[in-house]
């Protein structure tokens, strides 16, 4: 079904979204990331909650399988919390799965098979057991997934990674559901378009993740200039960039036009970085500190365009062409 938002508790007009966090993780385990689990539904609710207060209403949860989805507890923490939760299907790059993680072997049609399923008919409750049973929300209807996720490493893109491209740019013809790139600092970005066009991907149906960890405006612009979606959310990291430096990447690429193709969030994905897991500074800190200083510099018209227009735009599900 095309012209709709698909979350966790079901189809949704795109008007009602409100604002939204394109990029967090409330469940995410990786061997990349030891000891830094998202895993407690108790925890990760309250984060969730923390979210909604700081001001936005949606967000999109963008762990994709084999790296701790729990659908279930999607579907939980959003209908108690009344945030919408748009889930996440695909395979991210390479460095996160195991030497044995099964869907090492399978090539895209396969990948593609499970990736549209779990958007058109919903998710495993497990990805440990992805034939088995799907996942039901509190309503009793299925969880399904509303974005297709892959990703590629530092101006690298292996034979791994490729394959998840192929398999996306399949799924998606299927399902018509937009497609997140993790991008390691915004290189290959002009490399994966071109793949994912190849595939039938148009580039505004993308949206290509930590683009500002390469605070590049030129560059940035020549995306847009493709139609691409620029995922910023690198706020709080000043041992890699500061929110100063993305403020005036961003005021930079509003100046040059880009301001219909940015998206914001945090992607914040670890338990020392959540609050409701003993760390800091939480999903909170994108609304309550980073935001106010991005709307004194660019305005509320810009701002509100990042987190209203133009995510309403990039997760309505398009008509499957094939």
């Amino acid at each position: 079904m095309s012209g709709v938002v698909r979350t966790v508790l079901g189809d949704v007009d795109p008007a009602t979204l409100g604002r939204v966090n394109y990029h967090e993780h409330l469940f995410q385990v990786s061997p990349l990331l030891p000891g830094d689990e998202l895993d407690d539904e108790r925890a990760s609710g309250l984060e969730a909650a923390s979210l909604k207060a700081s001001g936005f209403e949606t967000m999109v949860d963008a762990t994709p399988m084999g790296l701790g989805r729990d659908p279930e507890a999607l579907a939980r923490i959003s209908a108690a919390t009344g945030l919408a939760v748009v889930a996440t299907s695909g395979r991210h790059r390479e460095a996160h799965y195991a030497a044995d993680h099964p869907t090492r072997s399978w090539d895209a049609t396969r990948l593609a098979a499970l990736f549209a399923s779990d958007v058109q008919a919903g998710m495993p409750a497990s990805d440990d057991g992805i034939d088995g049973p799907r996942a039901v929300a509190p309503d009793g209807d299925p969880v399904r997934a509303g974005m297709l996720k892959g990703g590629v490493d530092y101006w690298r893109i292996s034979a791994f990674e490729r394959i998840t491209l192929d398999a996306l740019g399949e799924a998606h013809r299927a399902t018509g559901a937009p497609v997140m790139v993790h991008l390691e600092f915004c290189t290959a970005a002009h490399e994966v378009l071109d793949l994912l066009a190849a595939e039938g991907v148009a580039s505004d149906r993308v949206v290509l993740a930590h683009a500002d960890r390469d605070p590049d405006a030129g560059l940035h612009l020549s995306l847009t200039e493709r139609g691409a979606f620029l995922g910023y959310d690198g706020f709080a990291r000043p041992r890699t960039r500061s929110d100063a430096e993305l403020l005036q990447l961003t005021a930079s690429v509003v100046a040059g036009g880009g301001t219909g193709r940015i998206v914001l969030g945090g992607d914040v994905a670890r338990a020392t970085r959540y609050i409701a897991y003993g760390g800091m500074p939480g999903l909170a800190y994108l609304g309550e500190r980073y935001l106010p200083r991005l709307r004194a510099l660019i305005g509320d018209e810009a701002v509100d365009r990042m987190l209203v227009d133009n995510p309403a735009r990039l997760l309505t599900l398009s008509a499957p062409s094939s």
